[in-house]
């Protein structure tokens, strides 16, 4: 079951490194103002978009295979038929702890494969809500 409780949630909030998956370059949209304010708020945020070079003075990686650093939560600012696909990248990883999908976004076959494989899911939550809502 993806995690719902407070608790659980508070415990991937408190961890560092975020890949966010479809990290917009355009100031104003939310996979932007998102990420930005997580950024803002102490965490390490990793763009990952193949169409943008650079997003918050930073590289942005065309893949989840291509980021060099750990990731502790993926981050999936993607439309919901992507998800599995995303899913798949980050199982390949050994580093990512919480596959977590905005609002809206959710994959309950996709869920369920990173949950067996170890990894804690949150789905249709927006990290910058349940930050404000639980950490701040």
């Amino acid at each position: 079951m993806p995690i719902e409780g407070d608790d659980e949630l508070r415990d991937i909030l408190e961890l560092d490194t975020v890949a966010v998956v479809g990290c917009s370059s355009t100031p104003g949209k939310d996979a932007h103002e998102i990420p930005k304010y997580l950024r803002d708020h102490g965490y390490e945020v990793i763009p990952v978009n193949p169409f943008a070079d650079e997003i918050f003075g930073r590289e942005a990686a065309d893949s989840l295979a291509d980021v060099d650093e750990e990731i502790d939560i993926v981050d999936v600012f993607r439309p919901s038929e992507e998800v599995p696909e995303i899913v798949d990248a980050a199982l390949e990883r050994d580093d990512v702890d919480t596959v977590w999908m905005q609002l809206g976004i959710r994959d309950d076959d996709a869920a369920k494969r990173a949950e067996d494989a170890g990894k804690r899911v949150v789905q249709d939550r927006c990290m910058k809500v349940e930050y404000g809502r639980l950490m701040g």
